[in-house]
């Protein structure tokens, strides 16, 4: 057994570590698609959602190296006609492209020496039927398989790393585009290729309304039916975690709740999740992961009306978008819909594909927008609404009426068509937007009981 071929016995070892959430039913999914036309699968989600999890995971139950049964026992797929049919039966080639690229010295030979490591593993394990001379791998993966049943399952980790690491070097990207294709878009890829499973953050690569790869079946954080519980915690999962560490699972809701997926089902990010729980305290664990420059970026990019969106969002709206017309890199953009596209997929926001809108899902989330705000010096509108907020707030605790008046009708004549002046939907958002600032210290819940009637907005100390 090798590093890249069959790599099984790294996927037995590291599922352990998340087993009490069972996710074995996409094993089941992938089952079903073995040898037919939708055997190329690409999910992407955001960073800290248990991708290479995933990835192992399949590397575990495939690989032929070795015996997983003791793994998957009492899990669901155990309960699946598929589950013995395949467990422990295929040819696992396993990629990290993060890894390469870390241990290409200069990033330019990343594809080269990709191809380089796993055929020299190739060639010692079939060393009469790859050549000596080869460079290519799908050549060699071709020449293994010919006049074989012995087809390979292909588990490409962070398949996307190069487009986001080397988001300017387009004559690397060809050229890895170039290999993919070579594997899974070419007369051999059926000969050669029993499954592929991606795994990465940005969909698919675009060249004007055409994926590079569009034998793939893609599952997106925009559309990932069926595939929905699988990218995240579900909101069930969530709350059996709770129950058993003692966790209220209102406040995580709070703090993690609001990616909204496929048919109104709620993900949870897991790393947040898992991390408040072994802290046993809540608090913003994924954005710690990533420093807010990457969303400054972004939200302050000139793009007509991208800043009052964000404020609007701020202020608990939905803004509807298009999605289509990003083109699936972090470059290339047109519009303010495809940078609010791309905020979808690195998960600074939610997409509810009912509506066609975008938001921002929870509190973890929007802190990390206000950071990324107050620290913009090119943005002064929108580090004017936060200032006003926090003096607001200010006021509004000290009781002092003419202020809380003075700003809000400032906030309101400003940020509201006179139009919508008297909406009730649009003063709510007033109202948001106005106590922004709450969000580190303040819980908000809507159309509770309050008084005589209910409260559209009703905002509480943690």
């Amino acid at each position: 057994m090798g590093k890249y071929l069959n790599p099984g016995n790294d996927g037995f070892r590291s599922i352990r570590k998340g087993e009490y959430i069972d996710k074995t039913g996409l094993i089941d999914y992938i089952n079903h698609t073995l040898g037919t036309k939708q055997k190329l699968t690409c999910v992407n989600r955001p960073r800290r959602f248990g991708k290479s999890f995933a990835a192992q995971m399949l590397c575990a139950y495939y690989d032929k190296s070795c015996d997983s049964k003791e793994l998957f026992y009492n899990m669901k797929i155990a309960g699946e006609s598929s589950y013995l049919t395949h467990l422990n039966q295929y040819n696992v080639l396993y990629l990290d492209i993060t890894w390469f690229i870390s241990t290409a010295g200069n990033m330019k030979d990343t594809v080269k020496n990709l191809q380089k490591a796993v055929i020299k593993e190739l060639r010692e394990i079939y060393p009469n039927r790859v050549e000596i001379s080869e460079h290519s791998l799908p050549v060699a993966l071709s020449d293994i398989t010919a006049g074989s049943d012995s087809k390979f399952i292909v588990i490409i980790d962070e398949w996307d790393a190069l487009f986001r690491e080397a988001k300017e070097d387009k004559s690397l990207q060809e050229e890895y585009v170039q290999l993919l294709r070579g594997l899974f878009r070419s007369s051999l890829t059926d000969k050669m290729i029993e499954a592929a499973y991606m795994t990465g953050i940005l969909p698919i690569k675009k060249y004007g309304n055409q994926s590079a790869l569009s034998d793939f079946y893609e599952f997106t954080m925009v559309d990932s039916s069926p595939l929905e519980e699988y990218v995240g915690f579900t909101e069930d999962e969530v709350r059996k975690l709770c129950e058993e560490s003692s966790l209220d699972f209102h406040e995580m809701q709070h703090w993690y709740d609001g990616y909204i997926l496929g048919d109104h089902l709620h993900i949870y990010n897991p790393k947040s999740v898992l991390d408040a729980i072994n802290r046993k305290r809540f608090g913003s664990y994924w954005a710690q992961t990533e420093t807010y420059e990457s969303l400054r970026t972004y939200i302050t990019m000139n793009f007509d009306g991208l800043k009052d969106m964000i404020l609007s969002m701020l202020g608990g709206m939905k803004c509807k978008i298009d999605t289509n017309t990003f083109q699936n890199d972090m470059t290339t953009f047109r519009s303010r819909d495809d940078v609010l596209t791309l905020l979808v997929h690195l998960g600074y926001l939610a997409y509810d594909i009912s509506a066609e809108g975008v938001f921002i899902p929870n509190q973890e989330v929007t802190e990390e927008f206000l950071r990324a705000i107050k620290n913009a010096a090119d943005s002064p509108k929108l580090i004017q609404v936060i200032r006003q907020s926090e003096q607001l707030l200010d006021a509004t605790l000290h009781m002092d009426e003419e202020t809380v008046a003075r700003l809000l009708d400032k906030i309101h004549t400003e940020y509201t068509s006179p139009l919508f002046y008297n909406n009730e939907q649009s003063l709510r958002a007033v109202i948001q937007l106005a106590y922004i600032s709450r969000v580190k210290d303040y819980l908000e819940f809507q159309e509770l009981p309050s008084g005589q009637g209910y409260a559209d907005s009703k905002i509480e100390y943690l």
